[in-house]
């Protein structure tokens, strides 16, 4: 009898050995799987910032061109403000899905005043002798490809976290642990492709009033 209850004992402690261990395994891989996570934010941010350290000199070249509409310049430069009133931690992947959606929604007019203003560009064929508006014209269309390639990586790594806490056994303990589900980047029509930056030079400029 007393060999029996040794045996169950040492099986119970067995068991619990081993059930620490899992949970312990599934933990830190809930941590690797956040680090990612913050890991691919910060590569969004970055990508975001490059695009509005380009906005000024963009501004600065085009607005040198004759009579180039003011408004439109007026409108990427609000837009650019407005980006930059956005307070959200660059190094940690957001939570709020109201945060995310603020974010996304400066970033999406600035997106917009710079698609405009490029459209407008199309209009003055002297930019095409600015060397600086043409490396610009080429940074910006790369940093646009960067911006939707980092958002891709993002929503990945936050789907392969948020999957991770709602799968057993770290849904039992995720939440305790701080481990909170994460938003993605919302899918717009369209998104996928960046702003159009090619331009036709050979459209005659407005006429002077």
């Amino acid at each position: 009898m007393k060999k029996i209850t040794l045996g169950c004992g040492a099986a119970l402690v067995l068991g619990i050995v081993v059930l620490v261990l899992a949970v312990m395994g599934s933990y830190n891989r809930l941590v690797r799987l956040s680090q990612g996570t913050d890991s691919a934010w910060a590569q969004v941010q970055n990508v975001y910032q490059r695009r509005a350290d380009l906005v000024p000199n963009l501004v600065a070249t085009v607005s040198g061109s004759a009579n180039f509409e003011k408004s439109t310049l007026t409108e990427i430069t609000a837009a650019r403000a407005s980006v930059g009133q956005m307070k959200i931690d660059p190094n940690n992947a957001p939570t709020d899905p109201a945060k995310l959606a603020q974010f996304e929604q400066a970033q999406g007019a600035l997106s917009s005043a710079l698609s405009r203003l490029l459209v407008v560009s199309e209009r003055y064929p002297d930019l095409k002798a600015s060397a600086s508006f043409l490396e610009l014209q080429t940074q910006l269309e790369g940093t646009e490809n960067r911006i939707s390639v980092e958002r891709g990586r993002f929503n990945d790594a936050v789907q392969a976290y948020n999957t991770a806490i709602k799968s057993f056994p770290a849904n039992l303990y995720a939440g305790m642990f701080g481990f909170a589900e994460k938003p993605y980047f919302a899918a717009v029509a369209g998104a996928e492709k960046p702003p159009q930056v090619q331009f036709d030079f050979n459209k005659p400029a407005p006429a002077k009033p």
